[in-house]
């Protein structure tokens, strides 16, 4: 039995071919030849099978424990085939912080088809178990799935992956996990007793902003049929040389991802003494409140935080004047990324749905990533440092005695 970092160099081989290839081939033949009209090949055509993808697909089912894998061409694609299992009527009880694209899916496509979507605060339990076990009595039957993230997006707030799930199957609910923000090196939630966890494998997986992917895993050969039939009726399959792509990341996540975590509190560190940031929000953080991340099952707390700039302040003139960190969408790189939830990864949200859950029009998001924690502290400095001087320009020709006075500043 090898252990988890030995797996993510070695992944579990599919044995086909005797070349001696320390890595495993790319194929990219879209069909196979069959021996004779009756038989029954492994491989047929691509979209139903392929051995770089196989390779891929067993690797993921080994470092997240599960029974079986299944790649896709980006993560949305991969939730769209986990959401396609249920049918017009069904309800599922959803994380009210989840990413935008994952809402903007289920309230603006599923629902379209019936699905009946409730949003909840999957960290309180009493009211998570009230939304899954419905209303029979007045014609609200039971959820059939609770949908959530390990550590929410953008606020990251820490979800209780056990209690979640032992919540759901009192009820006979499925638990279903992104677990994009951690990986499986810093949690498996199915070892905690979730059903099907789901990756936006383009993130920390892969690594390095060059492939889209989705990943998913389930437990249980029935779970493994039906996320088969709709990864290849539906058709959103990863492609071979994209396979390859995250493969190859997946080698190096525990070395990336450590130094990512501890930029990420040394970042965390600096902006909760900065004198232009209201709050921060990362959950490895020392005296982070109840996100005790142990007794949660994680082992870290990844690479990406949030914070929210002072009143008056504008964000943006923070985010325009970065250098070492990119303006960019997305996460889990070796480059750090920074971006303003509102305008770019939640637009999708309603503003006034935003505000509900705490993602104000002053929040800012770091993806911190594997450069020298002092370059990426001075970068925020000095941006801070325009932003002030911005801020003092604004606010140049106001008559501060006459706003005091008036209760403006109360």
């Amino acid at each position: 039995m090898t252990r988890f970092n030995t797996q993510l160099v070695h992944g579990l081989p599919v044995d086909d071919n005797n070349t001696g290839a320390v890595n495993p081939p790319i194929y990219n033949s879209t069909t196979y030849a069959f021996e004779r009209v009756d038989a029954m090949p492994r491989y047929d055509y691509a979209r139903s099978g392929n051995p770089t993808r196989d390779f891929l697909e067993r690797q993921i089912a080994q470092l997240e424990q599960g029974t079986r894998g299944f790649a896709f061409a980006s993560g949305l694609a991969a939730i769209h085939a986990v959401l396609s299992i249920f049918k017009p009527g069904d309800r599922i009880v959803v994380g009210d912080n989840i990413y935008g694209g994952t809402y903007s899916q289920l309230n603006e496509f599923f629902t379209r088809w019936g699905l009946k979507v409730e949003s909840i605060d999957t960290q309180d339990l009493e009211a998570l178990t009230a939304a899954v076990q419905g209303d029979p009595a007045n014609g609200i039957a039971p959820a059939q799935a609770v949908y959530f993230e390990t550590i929410t997006n953008p606020l990251l707030k820490v979800n209780d992956v056990r209690g979640i799930s032992a919540v759901a199957h009192r009820y006979g609910a499925l638990s279903i996990v992104d677990n994009t923000f951690v990986t499986p090196y810093l949690q498996q939630p199915l070892a905690l007793g979730a059903d099907i966890v789901i990756h936006s494998s383009t993130k920390y997986l892969a690594g390095h902003s060059d492939v889209n992917a989705g990943l998913v895993v389930v437990s249980g050969e029935e779970l493994a049929n039906r996320i088969y039939f709709a990864q290849n009726r539906l058709g959103g399959v990863l492609a071979p040389a994209e396979c390859d792509a995250v493969r190859r990341g997946i080698q190096t996540l525990a070395l990336r991802m450590d130094r990512q975590q501890e930029n990420a509190l040394a970042v965390g560190r600096y902006l909760l003494a900065h004198p232009l940031v209201k709050s921060v929000h990362y959950p490895g953080l020392p005296g982070a409140g109840d996100q005790r991340l142990a007794s949660k099952g994680l082992k870290g707390a990844g690479g990406v935080l949030s914070f929210e700039v002072v009143p008056g302040v504008d964000p943006a003139d923070v985010l325009n004047n970065l250098h070492v960190f990119r303006l960019a969408v997305s996460l889990g790189a070796v480059e750090s990324l920074a971006e303003l939830p509102c305008r770019m990864t939640h637009f999708e949200l309603p503003r006034e749905e935003r505000l509900k859950v705490g993602i104000t029009d002053e929040l800012v998001r770091l993806s911190l990533g594997i450069e020298d924690a002092a370059d990426l502290i001075e970068d925020l400095g000095q941006a801070f440092e325009i932003a002030y001087e911005e801020y003092i320009k604004r606010h140049a020709e106001a008559d501060v005695f006459s706003q005091l006075t008036s209760g403006a500043f109360a």
